[in-house]
């Protein structure tokens, strides 16, 4: 078994976890739409940099990242609990821009399907 396997079986528990956690115990409403989206773990098993998604302003985003970081190390000591592992790697939150930039692309072809259906001449 490597490291990254491990890592990657870890990562997913964090993932399910995490997203129990914030569904059932936090009650924080800058965390409320919060959807966590992957979590990647470092091969030794020492960082979890947790992703989340969220629909909404700029502000918003950074409010859910200050409720990440005010809610850091409960959510730590519930998931430590909850894994039940010999070392609670330490979590780092990140707002996961991937949807945007997917949504983004998703427009531009939009519009260059249009541009090309103005520029044909029709029958």
């Amino acid at each position: 078994m490597t490291s990254s396997n491990r890592a990657q079986r870890v990562s997913v528990h964090i993932q399910k976890a995490l997203t129990d956690i914030l569904r059932k115990n936090i009650k924080d409403p800058r965390l409320e739409m919060v959807t966590v989206s992957k979590v990647n773990l470092t091969n030794d098993l020492r960082i979890a940099r947790i992703y989340f998604t969220l629909i909404g302003s700029r502000k918003s985003i950074e409010d859910a990242l200050t409720g990440f970081n005010s809610a850091r190390g409960y959510l730590k000591r519930t998931l430590a609990r909850e894994l039940k592992l010999r070392y609670m790697p330490d979590i780092e939150f990140y707002y996961d821009d991937s949807f945007d930039h997917a949504l983004h692309i998703n427009e531009l072809l939009k519009s260059i399907q249009k541009d090309d259906e103005t520029d044909t001449p029709s029958n």
